[in-house]
């Protein structure tokens, strides 16, 4: 349970690149699909790893997916 919060940070800014990168690629490209799924497995080994219980997958899950559309924001100019 201690690992919570900074596993979500983590999930957060593992995504927040991963949108940037994402937002200014083609969609529907083959990047396009790596930058939104790749981080996915980052966080599952942080997951795993942290040993962190499979109830807070919602949360990580919420936390991933704003940094995707923060760092989208970002990379749109």
């Amino acid at each position: 349970m201690s690992f919570v919060v900074p596993l979500l940070i983590l999930a957060f800014l593992i995504n927040l690149p991963f949108g940037f990168l994402r937002s200014r690629s083609k969609k529907y490209s083959f990047k396009w699909f790596v930058y939104i799924h790749f981080p996915v497995f980052l966080v599952i080994i942080a997951r795993i790893s942290s040993h962190t219980d499979y109830r807070f997958i919602p949360l990580l899950i919420l936390s991933a997916v704003a940094g995707q559309l923060l760092g989208g924001k970002i990379g749109v100019t």
